[in-house]
């Protein structure tokens, strides 16, 4: 094997193979002639990518590798790690985007030689993209794991790597150096030659930006333990937040958006939701990240333009600086128009020691415990005045008694505008439900704002129940279930109304917003949660609506009886004669499909992995300006009436059956389709047989913490067609049942809910 040679590791295999892992294994077991590992460990073997294709090609298990998915592979199988090898993607991609005739002449030239000049090449659009100390070499000692820089761990918004290796062709200043990202070395390029070759051809057919994007999301949703990232749903909702508000002066709304600071930047999600033109800053503690981040956002903006001189310009590049924030200001004179911000939770290791006596604490010095409230005062010191700054906050940091005397102090300043309460779900941690705080900071001489604005829309019911789906269908409301761990199911577009109808209109709306005089929360506590202020709504409507719920109750108990299924009639365990899922798709009775959508990121609904478990409606969410990282290149797999959806994780022994209503609609992650061929399988029998707990036991590979279904060892028994329907037609009536079961739970949970909230608020009497 060549020296430097691209390394897959089993799980790659099983992707390009379309295969499970288990797969992979048998293949090892059974052929002598399966290539050898060539690194990894024991228990984690990592393979030659080009002699695992050219097996797979030979035993007929591989027809192509997709472009996307070879450049991945080499991005994940670099020798010196998928960081570094993504910085120099993003360095080659602007080359490729911003002077694609430098990039083709040295493309024409043998590997070394082009590693030779790419350095001199890659400074020049650095530098026209990142300013002139990003096209400045970055010295032999830059890749010395010694001086890598650890952080301490963080939580959202300060997005580490758990103890990263320092990539080559990040810089390396001191605490906050100038820039963060600088040109690599020939040495470093050379054995990423031809990852640049396939990156810039997969550029060619998607863009420069997407290509980038893809790689990016790829890497995040593979080391998902080492980041924690802002939603771009979440994102584009603060980026819109930052307008101001009406009753604002007119000037101040009319004024566009001319600088955008994130001082926590991680992925860069945030500064990449805002729209028009905008310089961009930054600063990340992770000099990786922060180089990754630099691309990502100079990738993001368009190229250079020819202007009616006949010169090229291009829009302003991002300023992104390494260092700690709070300790190493790499901005201490900057006056933004907007900050958006998702800082690291529940540090204890923030600075408070050395900092006690920082200019920026203007309303008093946060208790050690208080480290959002550090980064609030923060956030304010670096706003122009009259400036907005949007950031996402842990609930605790509206209530805690360590903070009351710096909340009064934004309160009686003016300096607080705004406490939105999400629901759980939206960012992590997903099991809380976040705070957006809105703030401006005061402009002398203009009096302070006299209330403050509350929402919460943790509570906001889900997309409306259609009246007319009866047992059997599902219904468009919100699937039971409380708020718990996980990611809870929400209607994001109702979210992002509210919210933003509640900050420019400054209304007060039942069960939603309340505009509070300052006045009526400087008190002991000064708390802010929202929930304190605002009446939760009712369940069911409220008293008026509870004589709905429970006539759709009795209705759908009524049918739910008639669907009742019939005594069963014992009989010995049948023996016969089974065929698996694998063997019919190899005889083309059936094909199978991997979903890879997500909610927002195609025009279609995506029916997801909760929308199957819980026979809920497909989730429908506008779509996103800019796609979700890694999404962006994989076209989503539409279903057809007839389809069979078995979720692959969890262990549930779920199967949906796509009807003519769910047709056309995305298929999301985490989901296998079986569309089997009506000529020979009939798909009510095989959703039928596939939810046997007893096949789905013997199909699953099972880890510490999680089991996986491999759909092709699933077995269903060999019957003529006449026979399939026979069982079909019974296993969909035992469906209805099941979809009826469920909307008479649901009912009854809000009539129950709302007689106990009608019963303790008056609303209702006892008879």
């Amino acid at each position: 094997m060549p020296e430097n040679a691209t390394e897959v590791t089993a799980a790659g295999i099983a992707r390009l193979a379309g295969v499970g892992r288990a797969a992979v294994s048998n293949w090892r077991r059974r052929y002598a002639d399966f290539p050898q590992p060539v690194g990894g460990t024991g228990t984690s073997p990592s393979f030659a990518l080009s002699e695992v294709e050219q097996w797979l090609r030979e035993q007929g298990k591989l027809a192509e590798v997709p472009l996307r998915e070879r450049v991945w592979q080499e991005v994940a199988g670099h020798p010196a790690g998928a960081p570094q090898a993504l910085i120099h993607v993003g360095c080659a991609l602007l080359l490729v985007r911003d002077r694609p005739t430098a990039w083709l002449e040295l493309a024409a030239a043998p590997d070394e030689r082009m590693a030779a000049l790419l350095p001199q090449a890659l400074g020049h659009v650095l530098t026209a993209r990142l300013g002139p100390e990003a096209g400045r070499g970055h010295g032999a000692g830059a890749s010395d794991p010694a001086r890598v820089h650890t952080t301490s761990a963080q939580g959202p918004g300060g997005v580490h790597a758990a103890s990263p290796p320092n990539p080559a062709g990040v810089h390396t200043p001191g605490a906050s150096g100038p820039g963060s990202v600088h040109p690599p070395t020939a040495q470093d390029l050379l054995p990423s030659v031809p990852l640049l070759r396939a990156a810039a051809e997969l550029a060619a057919g998607i863009g420069a930006g997407q290509a980038f994007e893809f790689l990016l999301g790829r890497q995040l949703d593979a080391n998902p333990r080492q980041y924690t990232l802002t939603p771009p749903q979440l994102a584009e909702l603060m980026a819109d937040l930052a307008e101001p508000p009406k009753g604002a002066d007119r000037a101040a709304r009319e004024r566009p958006v001319r600088s955008v600071f994130d001082p926590a930047a991680g992925t860069g999600a945030l500064l990449r939701a805002v729209g028009g033109p905008a310089t961009l800053y930054a600063q990340e503690a992770d000099r990786g990240l922060a180089a990754l981040t630099a691309l990502r956002l100079a990738l993001a903006v368009e190229g250079p333009r020819r202007t009616a001189d006949g010169t090229h310009r291009a829009a302003p590049g991002p300023v992104v600086r390494t260092g700690d924030t709070l300790r190493a200001d790499a901005f201490p004179e900057l006056a933004a128009d907007t900050v958006l911000c998702h800082p690291p939770f529940n540090e204890r290791n923030w600075g408070h020691d050395e900092l006690a006596y920082d200019p920026r604490w203007e309303y008093g010095l946060p208790a050690r415990t208080e480290s959002e409230l550090a980064w609030v005062q923060h956030v304010l010191a670096r706003l122009r005045d009259g400036g907005t700054a949007v950031l996402l906050m842990p609930p605790a940091a509206a209530s805690r008694r360590s903070g009351r005397r710096i909340r009064a102090g934004l309160l009686r300043r003016g300096a607080l505008r705004a406490v939105i309460a999400l629901p759980a779900g939206a960012a992590p941690p997903y099991g809380v439900p976040l705070h957006l705080w809105i703030l401006c900071k005061p402009e002398p001489g203009v009096r302070p704002a006299a209330d403050l604005l509350l929402a919460d829309t943790s509570d906001l019911p889900g997309p409306a129940p259609d009246p007319t789906a009866g047992p059997g269908r599902p219904s468009g409301g919100k699937a039971p279930g409380g708020p718990g761990g996980g990611r809870e199911r929400f209607d994001w577009p109702a979210v992002r109304s509210a919210v933003l109808n509640a900050w420019r209109d400054r209304a007060d709306v039942e069960g939603v917003s309340r505009v509070v005089p300052v006045i009526e929360l400087l008190d002991d506590d000064v708390d802010l949660a929202p929930a304190r202020h605002l009446p939760r709504p009712a369940s069911g409507g409220g008293a008026s609506g509870l004589g709905e719920v429970r006539e759709r109750l009795t209705e759908t108990l009524r049918l739910t009886a008639g669907l009742v299924p019939p005594a069963a009639a014992p009989a010995a365990p049948a023996h016969r004669p089974l065929t698996t899922v694998g063997e019919l798709a190899r005889a083309g009775a059936l094909f199978l499909h991997t979903g890879t959508a997500v909610p927002g990121s195609t025009a279609a609904p995506v029916l997801t992995e909760h929308d199957v478990l819980t026979g809920a409606a497909p989730t429908a969410l506008a779509p996103t300006e800019r796609e979700a990282p890694g999404g962006a290149a994989d076209e989503p797999v539409l279903l057809e009436p007839g389809d069979v959806v078995v979720p692959v994780l969890g262990g549930s022994t779920a199967a949906r059956v796509v009807d003519a209503e769910t047709a056309g609609v995305a298929l999301g992650r985490n989901l296998q389709l079986l569309r089997p061929d009506p000529a020979a399988v009939d798909p009510w029998f095989l959703a039928g047989f596939l939810r046997g707990t007893a096949n789905h036991r013997q199909a699953s590979s099972y880890a510490s913490t999680a089991a996986r279904l491999d759909a092709r060892r699933l077995q269903l028994p060999r019957m003529p067609l006449a026979e399939q329907q026979r069982y079909g037609e019974r296993f969909r009536e035992l469906a209805a049942f099941e979809e009826a079961l469920r909307t008479a739970g649901r009912l009854g949970g809000q009539l129950v809910q709302g007689m106990y909230d009608g019963l303790t608020d008056g609303t209702v009497t006892p008879g």
